[in-house]
């Protein structure tokens, strides 16, 4: 028998049961770094088009086209402008994270029956462009290059900056920096930090490259803005754009779109109208 004041026998390590509760640790681990090394992917969806690839053929033969070729740092970025007789002005469009100029440009009739001219560019990757995403200071960068190539010829006529989904926070971005005679924000969102962390709520917000902070930045725009969402949007709810609104030191107006989702808002005619109004009343203005 042992003593009566003996110590308990030893208990075996049980290495299986470390094993077991390390598992979840590593698996967030092998997440982070995915989300890390994979940002790019995951936000940005282009669709290349062949180096022959040619636009001709795709307007009306009455709508006059220019292909641009925008070098930047390393790369060439791939752009249409699209010019109208009489042009009252211009609309530099940045566009969302998929698709390319051919899918962003078929709703071109809309600028033409307002009398703007219409430029609008693919990023890295995206159509023609060459050259991949990196950063959000590349981003920001290379739309201002583009920006530097266009906008001086429009010097004395009303230009809007447009962004759409991902094109917002750059065009806010923009706009503060240039200051149009409107910006208009379609679909946008506060950040896409804030997007993030509603969809990966485990993620820390340090690990992100492109944050795109547009609520940091759109108090400073000195220009007037138009914030168009639908309220049935269901992937950057509506609550973005209304606080974005409030963040906008009073210079935004919010178009509500009822009913309209994120792909569809340009469908609406509430929203075509609302565009349509305050677009004809910036080129009035510019005319007096």
């Amino acid at each position: 028998m042992p003593p009566a004041h003996a110590p308990p026998p030893a208990r075996r390590k049980r290495p299986w049961l470390l094993g077991l509760l390390a598992a979840p640790a590593v698996l967030y681990g092998a997440l982070l770094a995915g989300i890390s090394l994979k940002q790019e992917d995951l936000l940005f969806h282009p669709e290349p088009l062949p180096a022959g690839f040619s636009f001709a053929g795709l307007y009306p033969p009455e709508q006059d086209v220019e292909e641009m070729r925008i070098a930047v740092d390393g790369a060439e970025l791939d752009a249409l402008l699209f010019r109208q007789p009489e042009s009252r002005g211009l609309v530099f469009y940045l566009h969302g994270n998929a698709g390319n100029l051919v899918s962003w440009t078929r709703n071109v009739a809309f600028y033409r029956q307002l009398g703007f001219d219409l430029f609008m560019l693919d990023y890295r990757g995206f159509g023609r462009s060459t050259g991949r995403i990196a950063s959000e200071a590349q981003l920001h960068a290379d739309v201002r290059a583009a920006w530097a190539r266009v906008a001086p010829a429009y010097a004395g006529k009303p230009v809007v900056i447009l962004g759409r989904s991902l094109g917002s926070g750059l065009a806010t971005r923009l706009a503060a920096d240039v200051t149009p005679a409107l910006l208009i924000l379609v679909t946008p969102y506060t950040s896409v930090e804030r997007l993030a962390t509603e969809q990966f709520p485990l993620v820390p917000a340090a690990l992100l490259k492109y944050p795109l902070r547009t609520d940091q930045v759109i108090g400073t725009v000195q220009s007037p803005i138009l914030i168009a969402h639908g309220d049935a949007d269901e992937l950057i709810p509506f609550d973005h754009a209304r606080q974005l609104a409030a963040a906008s030191s009073g210079r935004a107006v919010l178009l509500r779109v009822s009913g309209a989702h994120h792909d569809d808002i340009h469908q609406f005619p509430a929203y075509l109208e609302g565009l349509s109004q305050r677009m004809d009343e910036i080129a009035s203005q510019s005319a007096k």
